[in-house]
């Protein structure tokens, strides 16, 4: 699956969002957001718990409604572009008794290709297939996702997106209960996207594999903190200026993990 990057045209910017504001009755969620994102990049977006890390994603979807603010994919709005964008929702917010097989659930990646009323052919089951391999998922393609455990369920989702061929991704928190197995095929995954010239912005919580994983980060707590390089960004003084009193409890639960963090 290349690149599709005669698609983009205009922009070499990804993602730029302006002066973002999201309010959950009436209280503000995120404040005055303001950032863009290099191209060909893993990119870790980091907070406590409550801090606007889905919300972000979420606004910048349009799945939920804005108070202020602009969001460009490409130099466009993501309306124009949303063939170029690939989303994977947090694994608890799908209904996974909705009867339909590990296929079946690939190929939708593939509608946006289509129009929706052109029925999925080979094509579309081929590089459905294909997604499903690169997932290790290929001998489950006509499993029911309810019989799936949590990590494949995560990994039929992350081939749902693979099979898209977006350009720029979001990811909600995909390594949040899967196996040690699905973890490293999620990486692998990742490191290939960003091979390709893919973006990807991942919410993510485990602090102790923010710099293995991503090369840049943002830190995120209502406002936008710091957002650069992991190597810049990740540090000790940051962490505490981004989670507060509940760093303590950080290095607690990561030993030296957090600690050893300059």
């Amino acid at each position: 699956m290349g690149s599709r990057s005669g698609t983009k045209s205009g922009s070499k910017v990804p993602l730029k969002i302006r002066d973002l504001t999201v309010a959950y009755q009436k209280k503000p969620v995120l404040r005055d957001v303001t950032f863009e994102v290099p191209e060909g990049k893993l990119i870790g977006i980091v907070g406590p718990n409550g801090a606007g890390k889905s919300t972000l994603i979420k606004a910048a979807l349009g799945l939920i409604p804005k108070v202020t603010g602009d969001v460009e994919i490409y130099g466009k709005t993501y309306t124009a572009q949303r063939k170029l964008v690939g989303y994977v929702p947090q694994r608890e917010s799908v209904d996974w008794d909705f009867p339909t097989n590990a296929l079946d659930v690939v190929m939708m990646g593939r509608y946006g290709h289509l129009g929706w009323f052109r029925r999925p052919g080979a094509k579309e089951k081929a590089l459905a297939m294909e997604a499903l391999n690169k997932v290790g998922m290929a001998d489950f393609a006509d499993r029911q996702i309810s019989q799936l455990s949590g990590g494949q369920q995560q990994r039929i989702f992350l081939a749902r997106a693979l099979a898209q061929d977006a350009s720029l991704y979001f990811m909600d928190e995909p390594f949040v209960g899967v196996d040690a197995a699905t973890e490293k095929a999620i990486i692998t995954l990742l490191n290939e996207l960003k091979k390709q010239g893919k973006t990807v912005l991942v919410v993510h919580h485990d602090l102790s594999t923010v710099k293995e994983y991503f090369d840049w980060v943002m830190l995120i707590n209502e406002r936008l903190l710091h957002i650069g390089p992991a190597d810049e960004v990740f540090t000790r003084d940051n962490l505490q200026q981004t989670y507060g009193g509940k760093l303590a409890i950080l290095d607690r639960e990561a030993d030296s993990t957090i600690a050893g963090v300059r």
